[in-house]
């Protein structure tokens, strides 16, 4: 039972950060909040994702790159280019270390504004606290792991991160249906979007990028999305004027795909 409530809660947590702070605020900037707001996030992103922690700056440029050149050969991480997950994921992690590590400079308009604390980055980057990190899930594990079975689930927490990053692109890209035409091959992958709190509506996402809504269809649920409009109601951020805008469009502007059952969009909350 230990273990199984340890993985989940890494798990949720790891993957909740990355669409809360590194994807909806970082990259795309469809919030505001305060300065020491940001240091929590910041470092509960830290704290949540471990070994495996994804450096902010660099996860924002990777996604506004991918964004600008969705399911092209310039994306830096789309299936449609990829013969299998780990060549994707080995791709992207090249990449994504050129920016992590300095070694390449992006394009201006991919860097700007990005979530920074050099301090928090310098102890990710530190091969040292990650072997240190991967020793704490490994002791836990030594401690509370009853069968052997649950030993397969170690390797997971040490590479969180990446991974949840890998379903997103893979299957986001791959699997479900389109409610809207876009010049990607995006998709959402419906029921199980639930284990990446709403990051699967990558259609949705893609069509209304400046949303922190990512659902939009009656039957779509968007977790992340409640524990936004909790955050903003308690004021510890603030919906930036375009991401109203994205969240609630006129009617008319929502054009769904009339192939699909159930075109009707969600009414707005």
């Amino acid at each position: 039972m230990a273990i199984a409530l340890f993985f989940l809660l890494h798990w949720h947590l790891s993957v909740f950060c990355q669409t809360f702070f590194l994807h909806r605020y970082g990259a795309h900037s469809q919030f505001t909040m305060s300065p020491g707001w940001q240091r929590f996030f910041y470092l509960l992103t830290y704290v949540s994702q471990g070994a495996s922690f994804l450096h902010p700056r660099a996860y924002a440029i990777l996604h506004r790159m991918h964004h600008a050149y969705s399911d092209t050969e310039r994306d830096p991480h789309s299936p449609v280019f990829q013969r299998n997950l780990l060549g994707m994921m080995w791709r992207t992690k090249h990449r994504y270390d050129d920016f992590a590590y300095g070694r390449v400079q992006p394009d201006p308009r991919f860097a700007y504004a990005t979530p920074s604390w050099p301090f928090v980055d310098r102890l990710s980057q530190s091969w040292l606290l990650r072997i240190t990190w991967v020793l704490g899930y490994t002791l836990f594990y030594w401690k509370f792991a009853t069968q052997p079975w649950m030993w397969a689930l170690l390797p997971l927490h040490f590479i969180m991160g990446p991974i949840h990053g890998a379903i997103v692109n893979w299957c986001g890209h791959r699997y479900g249906y389109r409610n809207f035409e876009t010049t990607d091959v995006s998709r959402n992958t419906f029921p199980i979007e639930f284990i990446t709190w709403g990051e699967l509506f990558q259609n949705n996402h893609h069509r209304y990028a400046m949303s922190p809504k990512f659902s939009v269809r009656r039957f779509e649920l968007d977790p992340t999305w409640y524990v936004i409009r909790g955050l903003v109601w308690l004021g510890v951020i603030q919906l930036s004027d375009r991401a109203v805008k994205a969240v609630y469009p006129e009617p008319s502007q929502v054009e769904l795909n009339p192939d699909e059952p159930g075109a009707e969009p969600a009414a707005a909350e």
